[in-house]
This record gives C-alpha cells, sequence and structure tokens, in this order.
C-alpha cells in the first residue's frame, strides 16, 4: 500500500472515531468520552506535541539517518560490486571497521565494566541507562561508520557531503514520518476516547 493511502485511511479512521466517540458519548455509554467535547478538544490541540514528539519519533529519526547514511556513503554499493572493490574502498572498509571497533570498545567499557555509568543502579544492563539508549546507540555506530566509509572512501569529500550522507535517510523516509505523525495521533486518540 502506498503512503499516500495509509495516511489516507489513518486521517478517515480519525474522523471516524471523533464521530463515533461524539455519538457513544451522547448515548451516555460509560468509559467513552467525545472527543467534540470540550474536555476532548482541549486534550487533541494541548497534547498534540507531547503525543508526536516521544521516543518513538527520536528512533525513527535516527534509524532512517543511520539507513540512509549506508546507502549514501556507498557502503552498500561496496558490498554489491562484483568483482575486487577498489584499493581505496578496501581501506576505506578497514579503517571505518576500525572506528566502529574503537566505538564498540567505548561502549563496552561504558556497560560491561563494574560500576560502568550505562548501568542501572542495581548494576544491571536491562532496565538501565544503556537499554533505554540502545537505539541511538546502534544508529550511532552505524552512521559513524558510514561517514568515515564516505570520507576514506573518496564518495563524500567536503562537509556538504557529509550532510548529504546524514540526511539522505530523512528525505528518502518523510513519507513514514508523516504515516507516523497519523498513527501515534489516532493511537492516543484511541486510548483517549476508550482509556
Amino acid at each position: 500500500m502506498k503512503s499516500s493511502r495509509v495516511c489516507m485511511v489513518l486521517l478517515v479512521a480519525e474522523c471516524v472515531l471523533i464521530i463515533v466517540s461524539w455519538l457513544l458519548s451522547a448515548a451516555r455509554i460509560e468509559g467513552v468520552r467525545s472527543m467534540l467535547s470540550s474536555e476532548g478538544i482541549r486534550w487533541f490541540f494541548g497534547g498534540f506535541s507531547s503525543i508526536v514528539g516521544n521516543s518513538l519519533l527520536a528512533w525513527l529519526l535516527l534509524v532512517l539517518i543511520a539507513g540512509g547514511s549506508l546507502q549514501q556513503s556507498g557502503v552498500v554499493a561496496h558490498f554489491k560490486t562484483k568483482g575486487e572493490p577498489s584499493f581505496r574502498n578496501r581501506l576505506a572498509l578497514r579503517v571505518s571497521c576500525v572506528f566502529l571497533l574503537l566505538y564498540v570498545i567505548v561502549i563496552a567499557m561504558l556497560t560491561l565494566m563494574p560500576h560502568a555509568i550505562l548501568l542501572s543502579f542495581s548494576g544491571h544492563l536491562f532496565p538501565s541507562a544503556f537499554s533505554r539508549g540502545l537505539v541511538p546507540i546502534v544508529c550511532f555506530g552505524v552512521t559513524l561508520f558510514s561517514v568515515v566509509y564516505g570520507i576514506i572512501s573518496g564518495n563524500k569529500r567536503k562537509g556538504e557531503d557529509v550532510l548529504d550522507i546524514l540526511s539522505y535517510g530523512l528525505r528518502q523516509g518523510c513519507s513514514l514520518i508523516v504515516i507516523y505523525i497519523f498513527a501515534i495521533q489516532f493511537y492516543a486518540s484511541l486510548r483517549f476516547v476508550f482509556g
């Protein structure tokens, strides 16, 4: 299904929910709140930013940046190339792997050592700052690997090129961001009406 259809379905579902919530509330069904009441309208407009701006949005943006940087830096093309890659690309892959290894060592030191900073107060990985930041940690590692590869391989040479690597995934996945906004608002509306 195309993203425009998904957005349209979510928009229609939101409108239907608004009408159904009003009808069920008018019928005095217990536990149902109307989105057309003063409480519902205040909730919709006053809570929109906090509903949309949660950790899921941050994770979506970071995943788009990491995935796009892999694509735009030339890493994916490196592995799809038939035959022997050039010396510069092989060197770029090795240097990127060294940077990634150093990054993994730093993360390991922040999590696996006794009394490590990213552990919980009881010394566990789950739940802890590490587990809450796992998606950003992985995305940053992938992005670092990709940017270093792009620079060393010569695919990207200037500061604007690095910005291009980082923004490519956002440009390609902008429809996912719009779908996310419609979907998270519809989910929150369902919880408001029936919760």
